[in-house]
């Protein structure tokens, strides 16, 4: 491994510690680097706290003149929450600059590189691309589209059944599964159900991580026709976490009030077929801020998010066990796809193992959308 590849996993690294903390901003790691010897470190903690290439300046044992900055995605050049860190990079005479990656938000672009360059840092770039794109994956997303981040998250037996033919399902995946879901909540700043799912469950939805602090995601409940219980849970919560309502217009002005009374939000959303139009709540999330979603939803409103063409990512996990029944429920339900041709494919599959547990986690390659 050649020293630049060195040096930018350790950014990389470092980076991954602000995880499901600096949403909506991206994940960055920097390492300062003098004779084959890290002077300072640091990454992005939290949003609107300085960024990582401060916190290595901030960090560093010596004085950085003449040394070489890695920084896992290209510095601003922009004034947002805080001053522009090529421009920092700039005051503190750093002679070299390796960059990860370039930024796609058109507020850089291409200008954090031109503004070193004017100013005589040499600078290099594209080093752990593919493994930093990954990483930042919802925030390239929602920097270019304004869409949120779609994650469907699904758990299912050997023979492909979410329940048992009661209705009975806990649980499907054992305990290092659950908790590798709680850590996907906290990175995660949304997540997303159907109202069935309240009725049959009443969850809390609310994340539980051993030893470290937690973040909770927005809880969103995509309602048609305002049919959730005033009673449940998630609606009688909104100290813990925000909860957002996705209703239509058909939905009872009166049952809105009340579930806004109770201290929760309410989306109205256009109609598709008599249901909440998903491509539509996908732009209304994306304005109040929400770039990333767990979709933990029902066989019917999972293969309608399929529909809709909002999955960006499947994580499937498949526990070994075997229940069987004809009218078990499989992840993915709704009218289905009649041939196999048109069937939604994945690619970059990946396989982990949780205990007995299998996860396969897979980049959606076609995405099936009705016009």
């Amino acid at each position: 491994m050649s020293k630049e590849y060195q040096y930018m996993q350790r950014a990389f690294e470092l980076a991954k510690k602000g995880i499901g903390r600096v949403n909506p901003n991206p994940l960055v790691g920097a390492v300062i680097v003098r004779d084959d010897k890290i002077i300072g470190e640091g990454y992005h903690e939290f949003f609107g706290g300085p960024h990582a290439e401060v916190n290595a300046f901030r960090s560093s044992t010596e004085s950085v003149e003449g040394a070489t900055m890695y920084v896992t995605l290209e510095p601003c050049s922009h004034y947002g929450k805080t001053p522009p860190c090529a421009e920092a990079i700039v005051k503190n005479k750093i002679a070299k600059v390796v960059i990860g990656m370039l930024d796609p938000n058109t507020l850089v672009a291409g200008k954090g590189v031109k503004l070193l360059e004017e100013n005589g840092i040499e600078v290099e770039y594209g080093f752990l691309c593919e493994e930093l794109s990954h990483m930042n994956r919802v925030f390239l997303k929602f920097i270019q589209s304004k869409l949120p981040y779609v994650l469907m998250k699904t758990a299912m037996t050997l023979d492909g059944k979410i329940a048992s033919k009661t209705g009975d399902s806990r649980w499907v995946s054992n305990e290092k599964s659950r908790a590798y879901v709680h850590q996907l909540r906290n990175e995660l700043a949304g997540i997303m159900v159907g109202v069935d799912t309240v009725i049959a469950d009443d969850p809390i939805l609310t994340t539980r991580l051993e030893n470290e602090e937690a973040r909770n995601p927005v809880r969103i409940v995509v309602d048609s026709n305002a049919r959730i219980p005033l009673e449940s849970k998630i609606l009688n919560t909104a100290n813990q976490a925000k909860t957002i309502v996705a209703v239509t217009e058909k939905a009872d002005s009166t049952k809105i009030a009340e579930i806004q009374e109770l201290g929760n939000a309410v989306l109205i959303i256009k109609s598709r077929n008599g249901r909440v139009d998903l491509s539509d709540l996908m732009v209304k999330l994306g304005e109040t801020g929400v770039d990333g979603i767990l979709l933990e939803g029902g066989a019917t409103l999972n293969f309608s998010a399929l529909e809709a063409g909002i999955v960006d990512e499947l994580m499937s996990f498949i526990a070994p066990k075997i229940i069987g029944g004809l009218t078990s429920k499989s992840p993915v339900g709704g009218e289905g796809i009649e041939f196999m041709k048109d069937a939604i494919e994945l690619e970059n599959m990946k396989i982990d193992q949780l205990g007995n547990d299998l996860m396969l986690t897979g980049k959606i390659k076609k995405k099936l959308v009705n016009s």
